[in-house]
C-alpha cells in the first residue's frame, strides 16, 4: 500500500502574468514533483484564468476552486499540509495579514496562518503599492505568522518551498 501524496494548497490572485505561467510555471512542477495539489483562486483569478481551468484541472484529482460551498455540501479538498500563494497582489496580502477571509482563496489561507502550516508567498505588489505605509507591516505580520515571503517568479517559489516544507517531509504520513 503506498502512502498518500502530500497535499499542497496552491492559492492564486489576480496579478498581471498568472494567467501565463501560474500552470506551466508552478502547478505543473509542483504535481511532477509529487504533490496532490487543492488549487484555489480569487474570484477575479478565476475570471482571469477562465481558458486555463481546464489545462490546471488536469494537474490534480482535485477541483479547482474559487467559490465557497454550501453548508450541506461536502469539503472539496482534504486540509492542505503546506501552501504556496502565488501571485498574492497588495491587496491579497493586506486581507491576509488583518485575517480578512472575504473570499474562498483567503478564507483557506487565513485558516493556515491559524494552523502554523507551512506558507510560500509571492508577493508581486506594483512599486508604488509597496511605497504605501501600511505594506511593510503586512508584510511583517506575515513572516511573523512563519509566512516566507519572496518577490521575483515561480522559481523562486519553487525553491523557497523546498526549504520550508520538503516534499519528504510529508511523505510518511499514514
Amino acid at each position: 500500500m503506498t502512502a498518500p501524496r502530500p497535499v499542497l494548497g496552491l492559492v492564486a490572485s489576480a496579478a498581471g502574468g498568472v494567467e501565463r505561467w501560474l500552470r506551466t510555471g508552478l502547478a505543473e512542477p509542483l504535481a511532477r514533483r509529487g504533490w496532490r495539489l487543492a488549487i484555489t483562486t480569487t474570484p477575479t483569478a478565476a475570471r482571469w484564468l477562465a481558458d486555463e481551468v481546464g489545462a490546471l484541472a488536469a494537474s490534480t484529482d482535485l477541483p479547482v476552486r474559487w467559490e465557497s460551498r454550501l453548508p450541506t455540501e461536502p469539503k472539496p479538498h482534504p486540509v492542505p499540509d503546506a501552501f504556496v500563494f502565488a501571485p498574492a497582489t497588495a491587496n491579497s496580502i493586506a486581507k491576509l495579514a488583518l485575517g480578512i477571509g472575504d473570499n474562498q482563496a483567503l478564507t483557506v489561507l487565513c485558516e493556515a496562518l491559524g494552523r502554523g502550516a507551512p506558507l510560500v508567498v509571492l508577493a508581486q505588489v506594483g512599486v508604488d503599492q509597496a511605497r504605501h505605509p501600511a505594506h511593510r507591516g503586512h508584510l511583517a505580520v506575515l513572516r511573523e505568522a512563519g509566512a516566507r515571503v519572496v518577490t521575483g517568479g515561480p522559481e523562486d517559489v519553487l525553491r523557497e518551498l523546498d526549504a520550508v516544507a520538503p516534499f519528504d517531509a510529508f511523505r510518511h504520513r499514514a
